[in-house]
């Protein structure tokens, strides 16, 4: 696991992926405590394969990756843990290609220790 969001793109092969209207993010906007971020993210990008989802400031930036079957809804929702506001980064997966949406989330009690 790398401990750096360029470098968690470059692994998942998705350095230099095109933003996407189509990746939808619904999280706060400010999150009380970092313990528990609540976030949705939908895929409206044709075919997709699969979902990670990046904090950019978290220790590791990878806090969650999904594969789905081909006709399956690519959506899903999760609570995270963010030490501090930080970028959240969506990369989706589809037709071989990468695709990304982000949202900036203001953390005012941080989650990971701090």
């Amino acid at each position: 696991l790398s401990k750096s969001p360029v470098d968690t793109l470059k692994i998942l092969g998705a350095s230099g992926a095109p933003e996407s209207k189509d990746i939808l993010i619904e999280a706060p906007q400010i999150a009380e405590n970092g313990l528990v971020v609540p976030i949705e993210v939908t895929s409206n990008v044709p075919n997709t394969k699969s979902l990670a989802v990046i904090v950019e400031k978290n220790p590791f930036p990878l806090v969650a990756q999904f594969d789905f079957m081909e006709g399956a809804l690519p959506f899903l929702k999760i609570n995270v843990k963010m030490a501090e506001s930080s970028w959240v980064r969506v990369v989706a997966e589809a037709g071989g290609k990468h695709y990304m949406a982000a949202r900036e989330i203001k953390v005012t009690i941080g989650g990971c220790g701090g």
